[in-house]
């Protein structure tokens, strides 16, 4: 589940934490419409996009009604990298 909740995150663009409390390894097909802004792609194999995006509902559905799990905002804090000087790179 944590590598599901990695591709979550890819797929919404924002944190994605696996509180299930799942071991082991999992195989399932999606079959949802991706938001407007979303990864053309998916993060991985697994994942698929409908064929016809009218055909599928959100993913927030699929994953209530196809996996039963659901997808819950929260707030908490976030891990983050803040360059605050670069310089270039002298010769060797």
């Amino acid at each position: 589940m944590t590598n599901f909740a990695v591709m979550l995150s890819r797929q919404l663009g924002r944190p994605v934490l696996d509180r299930t409390g799942l071991a082991g390894k999992y195989d399932f097909l999606l079959t949802f419409t991706p938001d407007i802004g979303s990864c053309s792609q998916p993060a991985d194999g697994r994942a698929a996009e409908a064929t016809n995006p009218s055909d599928a509902p959100s993913l927030f559905t699929t994953m209530q009604e196809q996996l039963g799990l659901r997808l819950e905002p929260i707030k908490g804090p976030v891990e983050i990298i803040a360059i605050d000087h670069a310089e270039k790179a002298g010769a060797n």
